[in-house]
């Protein structure tokens, strides 16, 4: 029987904005998330000396994520160098062992391992400009980092930053939903609803052209995503090269089909079953009954 794994979270300065220290039950592993400004503050928490990797987080001049993965021997003074070095991190993120346990081969593995996640992802823009070599570990200590990069990824995604996680989601029991637009001007979508908005995947084709009607928002949207190569143009259509989160079915729909769209209405099953019903009788079916 698996059992929910609890977090903890403790307020060092009193303030939700300040320093915090958050340990998960049944794990060796200890974080903190430290504010820029906070960190000449630090010389209070004796564990920082230690070995550990981190992560800096902070946003370009357009407001997309970037984050910066490294590791330390003695983590207070690596970061407190960061603050003359780096100047586009407001954020640290800080994974320790609370038992020691943490050497150079093992902090030099969780790093590259952590960077290829970001990379993989590829939510935030990763602000390394050499990717971390992996350092070369025993069968069992690389079981135990693999172990200790799953509680990472719980414990980042919960302290505010989805870096390592992956834009599909997933039920608990079952796939989640595929829906569909096919539409004049070469649009051939395929999207999946998720927590955080509408995702469209990989190798969906966005119509060649837009209607006149189209909106200046969307406009914008749809040229900041070529300009970005997230929209490739191949003439007759445009194609998405990643899986690409938005905000709403509509908007989903509207860049997909060149012209404004109610995406609850065009995304349909291939079944014919709009999203909006779809939601509706999923909702339904998982009501208590009384």
């Amino acid at each position: 029987m698996r059992f929910g794994k609890t977090i903890k979270i403790f307020l060092i300065d009193g303030d939700p904005n300040g320093r915090m220290s958050c340990e998960l039950s049944n794990w060796s592993g200890k974080a903190y998330k430290i504010p820029r400004i906070k960190i000449k503050d630090c010389s209070d928490r004796v564990d920082l000396v230690s070995t550990a990797v981190y992560l800096l987080f902070g946003k370009d001049n357009e407001g997309k994520d970037q984050v910066y993965i490294g590791e330390a021997e003695s983590i207070l003074k690596r970061l407190s160098q960061h603050l003359t070095q780096k100047d586009f991190w407001n954020e640290a993120i800080v994974f320790l062992s609370k038992d020691d346990n943490l050497n150079k081969a093992h902090i030099k593995y969780l790093e590259n391992r952590l960077y290829d996640l970001a990379r993989i992802t590829n939510r935030y823009k990763i602000e390394n400009s050499i990717t971390p070599t992996q350092s070369s570990i025993s069968e069992s200590d690389k079981a135990e980092m693999e172990e200790f990069i799953e509680n990472i990824k719980m414990m980042v995604n919960t302290l505010g930053h989805k870096v390592f996680e992956e834009k599909r989601e997933f039920k608990a029991k079952q796939k989640q939903e595929s829906f569909f637009i096919k539409a004049v001007r070469g649009a051939d979508g395929q999207g999946e609803p998720t927590s955080e908005g509408f995702l469209v995947l990989k190798g969906s084709k966005a119509a060649g052209t837009i209607t006149p009607s189209f909106s200046s928002s969307l406009s914008q949207l749809r040229e900041k995503l070529i300009e970005e190569g997230i929209l490739n143009n191949k003439n007759e259509y445009l194609e998405f090269i990643e899986d690409t989160i938005f905000s709403s079915p509509s908007t989903a729909a509207a860049i997909v089909m060149g012209r404004a769209a109610n995406g609850l209405i065009e995304w349909k099953k291939k079944n014919g079953t709009t999203l909006k019903d779809f939601e509706s009788n999923d909702t339904l079916s998982e009501s208590p009954r009384i």
